[in-house]
């Protein structure tokens, strides 16, 4: 069998996250969640966090909570990929969780993308598998809380750009032709989870939102690795204060 065709609409799961975990009444009901353990280490420079949870993957996952004006939030590192991006999702709304919004870096099909640029996703390119498991078959899945996020940039005066991004599972076949082709449908970056959280979000009816910062480029005979892995301490305060002012309008 395809695995475009492994999306179950007619029967139920085997067993759900609500039969591991259960209501948590100090898990905050939103919830901000990057990819890079950094913005944790930042975020306990700017606020006094506490340990609200933790989460068991391959190894223990904290998840943190704050305050912030007059709003109680919670903050957490993500594991990579939309498989596990999706489990640890279905757990923190077994737990209680009610909004999340992740940020993350993404690659740049498209050089005039400067590094550190945020992006909204609109659409993402179904490369990946986790999303088939909770979606119907199709090239794209629309990511339907773009507008409200786009609103809240707007807002607060963010600058930003909407696109169609293309989700991978494979960072390292990432080839030209592929990419290429996923420009041409009107993708402008790359990155490993947004088609995956979306479509279980969707399916679920979840609230999750998603916007991304320009790290690295493959628009160019060779891949310039540009910003990735070494953001500077200020770019990385801006982005967070970005994720936790846009948290509090959710």
């Amino acid at each position: 069998m395809s695995i475009i065709d492994t999306f179950d609409s007619k029967s139920a799961e085997i067993f759900s996250a609500r039969d591991v975990m259960q209501p948590d009444p100090k898990m905050p009901e939103t919830l901000i969640v990057t990819f890079d353990d950094r913005f944790t280490s930042q975020l306990s420079e700017m606020v006094t966090p506490e340990v609200a949870f933790v989460l068991s993957a391959a190894y223990w996952i904290p998840v943190y909570s704050f305050e912030y004006n007059g709003r109680k939030l919670g903050f957490f590192c993500s594991t990579i990929g939309g498989a596990a991006a999706v489990g640890l999702l279905e757990e923190l709304h077994a737990l209680g969780a009610k909004k999340v919004l992740y940020f993350g870096s993404c690659g740049s099909l498209d050089k005039d993308i400067t590094a550190g640029h945020l992006l909204v996703p609109t659409a993402a390119y179904r490369d990946e598998g986790t999303s088939y498991h909770y979606a119907p078959p199709s090239d794209f899945i629309e990511v339907k809380s773009a507008d409200r996020l786009a609103e809240i940039f707007d807002e607060l005066s963010v600058p930003y750009n909407r696109t169609k991004t293309w989700t991978t599972d494979a960072v390292y076949r990432e080839t030209r032709d592929n990419m290429e082709k996923r420009r041409s449908e009107g993708c402008s970056v790359v990155e490993m989870e947004c088609a995956s959280i979306m479509a279980a979000a969707q399916f679920r009816g979840y609230e999750v939102y998603q916007y991304l910062y320009a790290a690295d480029c493959l628009d160019g005979e060779q891949w310039d690795s540009r910003i990735l892995g070494r953001l500077s301490e200020d770019l990385r305060e801006s982005i967070l204060k970005i994720a936790i002012e846009t948290a509090i309008r959710l």
